[in-house]
């Protein structure tokens, strides 16, 4: 995905975007770093939700949006799949 970011990047001619590949729950960049966060799944695979969120509004300047793609659950997995990674991932 970073490199297919950075291709349309380049493509596109833009100067004033960065990809950067981190880690969700310490994301390196100062306090109130960024206008928009956008997430396409991360959330869901992620296993510290709170620290993913802790870190996501940290890095978020006041006023600033958060966009993300993920599955919500409206009722509870069976037992079987509720443990599953393989399930995250479907």
């Amino acid at each position: 995905m970073i490199r297919r970011s950075k291709a349309n990047i380049e493509s596109l001619g833009l100067s004033n975007v960065e990809t950067v590949h981190v880690s969700s729950d310490d994301i390196p960049f100062e306090d109130g770093s960024f206008d928009v966060i956008i997430s396409n799944g991360v959330i869901n695979l992620s296993p510290g939700k709170r620290e993913l969120f802790r870190e996501m509004y940290r890095v978020l300047k006041p006023g600033g949006a958060i966009q993300f793609a993920d599955i919500v659950l409206e009722k509870n997995l069976p037992d079987g799949m509720a443990g599953s990674p393989a399930t995250w991932a479907q």
